[in-house]
């Protein structure tokens, strides 16, 4: 395996002008492979296990456990009404549209918001990147990126009714801090990262983490790629800890927050989450498809759709592929990714979960998904 993982990277890296990529796999019992390839960046020095990655929305999933922890101990409920929590979901309005000054026009929506619509995608919120109208939304009512009020958004849909990619999951974190009285980052420690031994997983951007983090690039009209030092987090200036996006990791860190999956739960003696739970998390909880996304900033993104042949579920904080993949993973797989060309999945039937992390913009575009379908390939021996 570790041989055709080396060979599948190489090629694809250099077929889509990447400089480099570190992956890793493993099962229930340990690590199976890792490999490093290439460079941190054009002309930069060899990547290594322990570099650092913004792994953005691969956040999301941490940030999930998290809130599920908390319905466990019945701290949170996933039906209640979050706006008895957060007040600022108490009245949630819905984008009609706009007036002839080009404002925008809203409704209140047709009903509460839950947790479990925020775990799913469903509550309605979006992205501006992928949404036109939340773009010119945000022209009207102008936030930092990483401030409070960055989060101030009116729905796209009522509670419920779509599925919509968006800023949900920072919601969900701003949920864990009401209902546990601990910074977002610091719950993490205690249970979940902590635990797992994630000792390079954090929210922290300080010289230490800045040293070793990857440097993020984006590709210019020519094909190259330049430096494009932006921070997910917010950089020091952030005012929340983003459940959305903020974490900094290394693929082997969130190697272990997979398997703790694979495990039903536990992992090396610690246990994270109950048995059922890991069951309704890895469970379809919606009822239309999820994980297609159109963006409204191809530089940033392209439209993605890991499974274009048939329409995925979403569960607690997983798009889930009900039938098996094209490039080996089985039927029932939870996976995601960050924003920078970072990706992960949990096979469960198979016993594999598999990291790969690049760090690059625009997200998904054909050329690097073709880097993550050859790794898979090479996981499975296809």
């Amino acid at each position: 395996m570790l041989e055709r993982i080396k060979t599948a990277l190489e090629t694809t890296l250099a077929a889509a002008n990447i400089p480099g990529a570190v992956a890793v796999v493993g099962n229930s019992s340990g690590t199976l492979a890792e490999v490093a390839v290439g460079t941190k960046g054009p002309g930069g020095p060899p990547l290594s296990q322990n570099d650092l990655f913004q792994i953005a929305s691969m956040t999301k999933a941490i940030a999930s456990v998290a809130a599920m922890q908390l319905v466990e101990q019945g701290r949170l409920g996933l039906d209640d009404d979050i706006g008895k929590l957060l007040p600022q979901l108490a009245s949630p309005e819905v984008l009609e549209g706009f007036d002839d000054e080009g404002k925008p026009v809203t409704r209140p929506a047709a009903g509460p918001i839950t947790l479990r619509q925020l775990l799913t995608h469903t509550s309605g919120f979006g992205y501006e990147f992928m949404s036109a109208e939340l773009t010119q939304y945000r022209q009207h009512n102008p936030a930092a990126p990483g401030s409070l009020a960055s989060l101030k958004a009116p729905l796209l849909a009522d509670p419920g009714t779509q599925w919509i990619y968006g800023i949900s999951t920072d919601w969900v974190g701003l949920a864990v801090e009401a209902a546990s009285g601990m910074k977002l980052g610091d719950w993490l420690v205690r249970h979940v990262t902590g635990p797992l031994r994630m000792n390079d997983t954090t929210f922290a951007f300080d010289d230490a983490v800045k040293a070793r983090l990857t440097p993020l690039h984006v590709r210019t009209p020519d094909g190259n790629l330049m430096p494009f030092p932006v921070h997910f987090g917010g950089g020091d200036k952030a005012e929340f800890q983003g459940a959305g996006g903020g974490l900094i990791s290394t693929a082997r860190d969130y190697l272990h927050f997979c398997r703790m999956f694979l495990n039903r739960g536990q992992l090396n003696g610690a246990r994270i989450l109950r048995p059922e739970t890991v069951t309704d998390m890895a469970s379809n909880q919606v009822t239309m498809p999820a994980g297609r996304m159109t963006s409204n900033l191809p530089g940033f993104s392209s439209d993605f759709d890991l499974f274009p042949m048939m329409d995925c579920g979403w569960g607690l904080g997983f798009l889930i592929n009900p039938e098996p993949g094209p490039d080996g993973r089985a039927a029932g797989s939870l996976a995601w990714a960050g924003i920078a060309n970072s990706y992960y999945w949990i096979d469960p039937e198979s016993d594999i979960a598999a990291v790969l992390c690049m760090q690059h913009l625009p997200f998904g575009e054909p050329a690097t998904v073709e880097v993550l379908r050859a790794f898979e390939r090479a996981v499975y021996g296809k």
